[in-house]
């Protein structure tokens, strides 16, 4: 385990490198908030800020840094980036999912989804020794969400707009959809996951593009589709990037609408709600033109290593802790 923390402190070093070169300023922002952006994917992790001498207060650890990021970026910060720990609750732990992981996370003034991949491949190339298998090596292959989902799981998006329609196709294929209606992105991802994702090219790295617009999130919307991508290496999702929309009214009914589904999660389950900042779709909105790219840095280096688990990558996973009940697990 220290070669791997080792190999990660080097990996830091070279990511600030690559930054502080273009231009990028490093920030540092907190990971417990008051407010979040809704995001009804996420569960979140809940805590409470105890004081005798003030009232009692519900915070948040951040799913990621993109809250306080985007508010500087509006600020006029110019590009910007951080390296910080995140939280997600609710998720499998696994040999590519600890509920606590590390995350870079840039923003790049004047740019948009294209660009960013351009600065992700440099990245990359900077991040790789001379004899680094083909499978991290850019120029990163390209693939449509659509161009996927006909070739691996033969369904015609453009022709499946429908939450019904695309049910009959999951059905074709011999998916179990329920009868009570579920959502597009739903039945989409019952597809994507079973028919798609198991079966896209490893040989390089991918950049699976365009999402359907269905698939709610604060990147911008061109036609049916918005303009946001993901990185997969050797079949494992690395990172997310969006050109950011900055609409105030596609914003406020975004926060809206993923409120709404957070609500009705809660009757189910009993997830939790953060509190919500209204003046954030103000504060996005005035943001300049720009992208923003999240990478999953314990996934990238459990890959540069070559290695196929986090196990061996980070410090203390919590599966580790939970199995032998107390820290002593290197």
């Amino acid at each position: 385990m220290k070669a791997a923390a080792q190999f990660r402190s080097a990996m830091y070093r070279t990511i600030r490198t690559f930054f502080d070169g273009r231009d990028y300023t490093e920030v540092d922002t907190p990971i417990l908030s008051t407010s979040l952006i809704p995001e009804s994917t996420i569960e979140n992790f809940a805590t409470r800020f105890q004081n005798p001498f003030l009232p009692s207060v519900e915070l948040y650890l951040v799913p990621s840094p993109e809250i306080f990021m985007k508010q500087l970026i509006a600020q006029g910060w110019g590009s910007i980036y951080q390296i910080s720990h995140c939280f997600r609750n609710s998720e499998q732990l696994g040999h590519i999912h600890n509920p606590e992981f590390s995350m870079l996370e840039y923003y790049t003034v004047g740019a948009d989804d294209e660009d960013s991949i351009r600065i992700t491949e440099e990245l990359f190339a900077s991040l790789l020794t001379d004899d680094a298998a083909e499978y991290l090596c850019p120029p990163f292959a390209r693939l449509t969400v659509a161009q996927a989902m006909q070739t691996y799981a033969g369904v015609d998006l453009d022709k499946h707009q429908k939450q019904s329609s695309l049910a009959d196709e999951a059905r074709r294929l011999g998916l179990s959809v329920p009868d009570e209606p579920e959502s597009w992105e739903e039945t989409f991802n019952r597809i994507f996951l079973t028919f798609v994702e198991p079966n896209l090219p490893q040989d390089r790295p991918l950049v699976l593009e365009r999402y359907p617009k269905q698939i709610e999130c604060l990147a911008k919307q061109e036609g049916a589709y918005r303009r946001r991508w993901e990185l997969y290496v050797k079949g494992v999702e690395v990172a997310n990037c969006y050109d950011e929309d900055r609409d105030q009214t596609t914003i406020e009914n975004y926060y809206r609408d993923e409120y709404a589904k957070l609500v009705q999660k809660r009757e189910e389950s009993g997830t939790v709600i953060p509190d919500i900042d209204p003046d954030l779709a103000s504060v996005f909105s005035s943001m300049p033109p720009c992208s923003g790219v999240a990478i999953g840095l314990d996934r990238l280096q459990m890959l540069l290593m070559g290695k196929t688990d986090l196990q061996g990558v980070i410090l203390f996973p919590l599966s580790g802790m939970l199995k032998s009940g107390n820290t002593r697990n290197l």
